[in-house]
This record gives C-alpha cells, sequence and structure tokens, in this order.
C-alpha cells in the first residue's frame, strides 16, 4: 500500500492578508515539501502508480479492500468527461435513465452463456438485519439482465422503436485478487447504453478490415468514414460510440488509442462481436482495454422475448447493442502521464488548469503580491479558465511548487516583487517543466496558447512512447522475442480460436499470459501473408500482448 497523503496542517486557514514585509510577528513557514514520491516509475511501477494516486489526491484507500473513495481531483476529471459524452450522444437521440442496483437471480441465470463469465464476481445480498433473506438478491455487475425484461414489456411494435438508453451508474464486481485503483476495483462508475433496433442495419455496421499498404505502422486514421483502396468503414451506432471513446481518450485525456474488433475468445459474452479502443502502457509493456461497443445482435431479444410487431404485421426480433466506459480511464491517464514528480493532469480535465503562487521575497510588499495574484485569478476565470490562487502564508513558495506539481495543475503561475514591478508573471509548465516571463497585457492568450500546447504535447509525447513499444512480427520466434521486450505485437494470424488458446497456454507466466487485444480496423497488407503460429494462410492481422 501506498504511503499516507501527509495531511497538510493549516490548510485552508485564510492568508495573512495585512502582513506586510518586515512588519509584525512571522509566521513559522514550513519549507521542507515532505511530499516526495517514495518510489520512481521505472524502478517500482505498481508502488509508484499507488503512491501517486494517494499522494496526488485522487483516491483514498477505504476500509473494505478493492474499495476506494474517489476524491474531488478524480471526480472533476469524471464529469468534465461526463459533460462532453452525454451531451454527444443526446444528439444521437440516446436518452438517459436509471435502473435498480439489485438482481433477482431468476433474471440473472436466465441468460446462463452470457452470466458465465460475471459469476465469480457477483456480490450477494442474502441478509436484511439479522434475519436472513428469503431469496438471496444479486448486485448489478452489468445491467443487461437488470434492463432487458423491462424492453420485452416496452417494445411492442414497430413504432416503439429504436429505443436508445444509456445510464450513469456503478456497478460491483467482486471476487478478484490484487486489486489496483481505478484499474481493478470491486465497484466502480461507469455509463453503459443499451439500444434496441428493428433491423440489424440500423444496429450493426457492416465495417470491413481495411488494407492499409500506405499507412506506416502504429498510425491509425481517426475518421469514421475512411476510404481506403475501395473499401470503407460504414457509420452506424456501434462505430458512431467507438469513434466517441476515442475522443474521450485522444482529444481529452491525451491518450493514443487503437481501434479495432475482438476475436471471438474475448469478444462480449453472448455478444455478435465486440469493438473497443486499446491503450498501451510503455512502462509495464501490457495493453489495457479503453471501452467497449458491442453489436449483441438477436442474442438477448430471444432470451428475454423482446420482440415486435413490423411493418408488414410479422412478429419479430429486435438487434440490439451495448456500450460502455469506466473511471478506468482515469487510472490510464495516470499511468501514461505521470512522472516521478507526480501527476500530470491534461488540461481539458484538470479540475484547476492554472495555479497561481505569490513568491513575496523579504521586505517585500506582501499585500500587493496577494492583490496581484488575486487578480490574475480573476482575469483568467472571466476568461474560462479554471484558476486559483495559492495564497496560505504558513508554506512557502517551494512547498507549494511541489505540492501542486503532485497534484498536476498544468500551469503554475509565479508572481514575486520583480515580476510586479515588471507588469508579468512568470509561468512554469508541468509537463516539461519550461518557464517563460510573459507580459500582463498578454496574460490570457499566451496562457490559452500555452495549455493548447501542453494538450498537443501530452499527446504527442505519449504516442511516440507507445508506437516506440509496437513491433511487427511473422514468425512464432519473433513474437516471443517481441513479448519479453515488453512490445505491443502485430502479427498475422489465421482467425482461429484454438489457436489463440494455445498462444495463451504456451506464454503463461508470473506475468500473465499473452492475448488478442484487437484487429486494427486498418489492416497491413494480407497477401502471401502466413499465421505466425500455424504458418496457414492469415485472415488478419492483430495486435497481441500482455494486458490488464
Amino acid at each position: 500500500m501506498a504511503s499516507g497523503e501527509g495531511k497538510k496542517s493549516g490548510e485552508g486557514k485564510k492568508p495573512n492578508a495585512n502582513a506586510k514585509g518586515g512588519g509584525g510577528k512571522k509566521k513559522e513557514v514550513k519549507k521542507e515539501t515532505g511530499l516526495g514520491l517514495s518510489y520512481k516509475k521505472e524502478d517500482n511501477f505498481g508502488e509508484w502508480y499507488s503512491e501517486v494516486c494517494v499522494n496526488g489526491e485522487m483516491i483514498e484507500y477505504y476500509d473494505i479492500s478493492g474499495c476506494y473513495i474517489l476524491r474531488p481531483w478524480t471526480m472533476a476529471v469524471w464529469e468534465t468527461m461526463q459533460t462532453f459524452f452525454d451531451a454527444e450522444i443526446k444528439k444521437m437521440k440516446i436518452k438517459n435513465c436509471y435502473f435498480p442496483l439489485f438482481v433477482s437471480p431468476g433474471v440473472l441465470q436466465k441468460e446462463k452463456d452470457h452470466i458465465e463469465g460475471f459469476a465469480p464476481e457477483v456480490a450477494w445480498v442474502t441478509k436484511s438485519g439479522q434475519s436472513d433473506l428469503e431469496v438471496p438478491i444479486a448486485i448489478r455487475p452489468t445491467s443487461e439482465t437488470v434492463m432487458y425484461p423491462y424492453y420485452s414489456k416496452w417494445i411492442r411494435g414497430h413504432r416503439d422503436l429504436p429505443l436508445r438508453l444509456n445510464q450513469w451508474c456503478n456497478v460491483v464486481r467482486w471476487e478478484f485478487s490484487h486489486p489496483t485503483p481505478f484499474i481493478r476495483s470491486r465497484e466502480f462508475l461507469w455509463q453503459e447504453g443499451h439500444t434496441a433496433f428493428a433491423t440489424k442495419e440500423e444496429a450493426d455496421t457492416e465495417w470491413i478490415l481495411i488494407p492499409r499498404k500506405e499507412f506506416p505502422l502504429g498510425v491509425h486514421p481517426h475518421t469514421l468514414y475512411t476510404h481506403c483502396e475501395g473499401y470503407m468503414v460504414d457509420d452506424y451506432e456501434v462505430l458512431e460510440i467507438l469513434e466517441l471513446y476515442r475522443r474521450v481518450y485522444e482529444e481529452y485525456l491525451a491518450i493514443p488509442v487503437i481501434k479495432g474488433k475482438k476475436s471471438e475468445l474475448e469478444k462480449f459474452a453472448g455478444g455478435y462481436y465486440t469493438t473497443s479502443v486499446e491503450a498501451f502502457i510503455p512502462n509495464t509493456g501490457r495493453g489495457i482495454q479503453g471501452a467497449t461497443s458491442h453489436c449483441l445482435g438477436q442474442n438477448f431479444a430471444k432470451m428475454f422475448d423482446i420482440t415486435f410487431e413490423n411493418e408488414k404485421g410479422e412478429k419479430a426480433m429486435v438487434w440490439q447493442n451495448s456500450w460502455a466506459y469506466s473511471t478506468r480511464t482515469i487510472g490510464v491517464m495516470i499511468m501514461v502521464h505521470g512522472d516521478d514528480k507526480g501527476l500530470v493532469m491534461p488540461p481539458k480535465v484538470a479540475s484547476v488548469q492554472i495555479i497561481v503562487v505569490p513568491v513575496p521575497f523579504k521586505d517585500a510588499d506582501t499585500q500587493a503580491i496577494f492583490d496581484a495574484c488575486d487578480a490574475t485569478v480573476k482575469t483568467l476565470n472571466e476568461a474560462g479558465f479554471r484558476a486559483e490562487a495559492d495564497l496560505r502564508d504558513n508554506y512557502s513558495p517551494g512547498w507549494k511548487y511541489s505540492h501542486w506539481e503532485m497534484k498536476g495543475v498544468p500551469l503554475r503561475i509565479e508572481i514575486g516583487p520583480k515580476d510586479l514591478a515588471n507588469k508579468q508573471v512568470r509561468t512554469v509548465r508541468r509537463d516539461n517543466s519550461a518557464k517563460v516571463d510573459i507580459p500582463m497585457v498578454d496574460l490570457v492568450d499566451q496562457v490559452k496558447a500555452m495549455l493548447e500546447n501542453i494538450q498537443q504535447n501530452l499527446f504527442d509525447v505519449a504516442k511516440q512512447k507507445r508506437d516506440a513499444c509496437i513491433k511487427t512480427v511473422r514468425t512464432w520466434n519473433e513474437f516471443i522475442e517481441a513479448l519479453g521486450q515488453k512490445k505491443m505485437i502485430l502479427a498475422p494470424w489465421c482467425d482461429e480460436m484454438e489457436v489463440e488458446k494455445d498462444v495463451k497456454a504456451r506464454t503463461k507466466g508470473e506475468t500473465g499470459a499473452a492475448k488478442t487485444l484487437c484487429a486494427p480496423f486498418h489492416q497491413p497488407d494480407l497477401e502471401g501473408v502466413s499465421c505466425f503460429v500455424t504458418g496457414k494462410p492469415a485472415k488478419k492481422w492483430s495486435y497481441w500482448g500482455r494486458s490488464y
């Protein structure tokens, strides 16, 4: 477990606004930061990550293993992503709802193939006070079995379709070892969308794996409509939602992801097929599933009798999709961008984008400096930035620098006597520590440009590191060598489930087995290419690797 946060005595006290340099009895000013991390990212990634999550005030450990308190710094990130995503799905005529947390055992067992994968993780309520419940009640691990009996009730005719609902909620998945904040927890927040359509064409997307002779490896165009050699990826709901997930990761969290299709072995249990956005953590050499968008086909419609009368007066079954992303996104952000000073927050999601710190040297006019800090914050807030001033007078400027660096604030502004005299401020970037003095008259424009540059630089650096970890192989020996080097491996294969199972079995070890991550939508040429395992003609290129 990570070391404690080191609660800051005196935090929240008002500054002594009347104090001026040289006047009155001075308070003891704490100069030692005591904020440094005990572990380095390169040396002990697991301990570093836990420590950053706690010391950066993202989470606090709870007294039930695998459960975490999500602190305001975390919730600000989640709410920013929620605001974006919620507005986008409303443009698609998707409406929000809320279904209960509890599931009756009869409903839960109705779709055995689907629930089988979740069965070990289902938590049960067995008591009310001191009395045993006559029938135990499950707590939702996901909501298909909660929602679909009511889809069957509400959908009667073709005019009731499409039914497109989303809910923001929590889910509980209990049985596991090695809990990790955000990445693997017993309770987490997510959104889950569940939609029903009259036809396959409305729900499904006849997507094609596109030959990609012209694209360098690791470069993946982000358009939904991508023309290449006469093929096109069609824009239907499954990929519309997947594109929103890409935007959450790349535009907001500054994390590069790859869009693709899951293998039959890795797809959502009970689904028709699964698409995903896949991220990669270079420090651990592990892929991480960022979000998923599933075409469920008619499997759940059959199980829950979700039928309707079509325009011809005939009875038909609906076609369904489901899609979700969770607070796991925040863990990926911490892993990708964090460094040995703590968090590094992308400006778009940072709770505080700019922190203003007074630097009152000896005999300086402290009140004037404080007033300048307040005025700077006011100007920035009025321009639409999220800015705050740290005017606490019982901490030294150096302590404050370390504190806000630990919390990952993208830009620090320092104001001292010299800055006051020159009508300027000093800016310090969190991502690269660059220092620039800027005139107050240019404050808003230059801060805007800096934050945009920080956002882009975080993405560019993350993509450069990710791409350096991608290795293309064609043989088993090359695959094993790349796996040992903690690479994200692009390999041709015959798309046979037994082959994937064999790869898992042959690579199983203390650090986990290799598996397919996804088959990218944009494919290298397959002409004359053989499966790296069997030597049979390859049917697709897929990314492989160990994963979270």
